[in-house]
């Protein structure tokens, strides 16, 4: 049988696939298995009569409908989705906190990060215990940039520097995130990077709070408000890291690839949660940290951030069935 004659038989089939991309089968959100099923079939077939129709030289009207009809299947099963706000609030809302209160990686670096940097705060604040902690941990040169930095009053800025300022924070923040996240895929290095940031902040902290360092007022007048988002985001971002790099170590029967694929589908509603932290912190670290409004108010937004994250976290986040924290 002539190439002709066989792709003039496959014609029934090409109208069937036409048909079904003017119905917009695919498009569908409850497409049956037997539709998506025989739209496959449907689809690989005109791709082999394409590629036959093109080697064998067949008519020019004859190939440029197959490329027609190739291509907008191939749109309507590939397709890009689109963005589905109210998708994303219900990934964020529900999916996100449990998530997070579940995951034993996530609870590790919570833990790290927030014991290390305790303990930092205690040993930089305690000149008495380890009077030499502050400039071992942070460095001198680092303590003597703070101390320059919050050596004046904060009296505000113009409103397109804090603009710009804000620009710079969320792209600053979001990369100390992602560092944190990115060495978690090799597990030590991730909990190293967790495990310094802590240390480091906290030693900021612990040195800026001693009664003698005057500059500590301004310096917690700046950093209250915004604390609580932006530390919480960094816990997050070394948490989901460590699930990622987790997954090809604890495959749970899969290949190594696929159970890092797996695990970046199910990360990807913390790292969501974490850049919106990362956000927000930004905003309020470009506009209301550097501002002249009173300390109470700054402390204020950040006891309502601290309670906004307690009831994201621990309500929303509590599991609504029963079923077992992820290892």
């Amino acid at each position: 049988m002539k190439v002709s004659e066989l792709l003039e038989q496959r014609r029934q089939n090409w109208h069937e696939l036409e048909r079904l991309c003017e119905q917009g089968v695919m498009r569908r959100r409850r497409a049956g298995a037997a539709v998506v099923a025989r739209f496959g079939t449907l689809y690989r077939a005109a791709c082999a009569d394409l590629a036959l129709a093109d080697s064998y030289q067949l008519p020019p009207d004859t190939v440029q409908y197959l490329h027609r009809l190739v291509g907008r299947a191939h749109n309507q099963l590939y397709r890009t989705k689109p963005f589905n706000v109210s998708t994303w609030i219900e990934v964020l809302l529900m999916e996100a906190p449990q998530r997070i209160f579940q995951d034993r990686c996530v609870q590790l670096a919570f833990c790290i990060f927030w014991g290390a940097f305790l303990l930092s705060f205690f040993l930089a604040f305690s000149k008495g215990l380890f009077p030499r902690y502050a400039e071992q941990m942070i460095g001198q040169e680092m303590i003597e940039q703070l101390e320059s930095s919050f050596s004046s009053t904060i009296h505000g800025r113009d409103a397109s520097e804090s603009y710009a300022m804000a620009g710079f924070y969320i792209q600053h923040n979001t990369g100390i995130g992602f560092k944190c996240f990115a060495s978690g895929l090799l597990v030590i290095p991730g909990l190293f990077m967790c495990l310094y940031n802590a240390a480091v902040l906290g030693g900021a902290f612990g040195y800026m709070a001693r009664p003698d360092v005057a500059e500590g007022v301004n310096f917690f007048h700046f950093v209250t408000a915004h604390g609580p988002f932006e530390l919480t985001a960094i816990v997050l971002a070394a948490g989901s890291g460590l699930r990622l790099g987790w997954s090809w170590i604890s495959t749970r029967g899969m290949t190594r690839l696929a159970s890092l694929r797996a695990t970046a589908v199910y990360c990807m509603p913390i790292i969501g949660a974490m850049m919106v932290l990362f956000f927000l912190a930004a905003l309020i670290e470009g506009f209301l940290s550097p501002s002249s409004a009173p300390y109470s108010v700054k402390a204020a937004v950040a006891i309502l951030s601290s309670g906004a994250l307690m009831f994201y976290f621990v309500v929303l986040g509590f599991p609504r069935s029963s079923g077992s924290a992820i290892g």
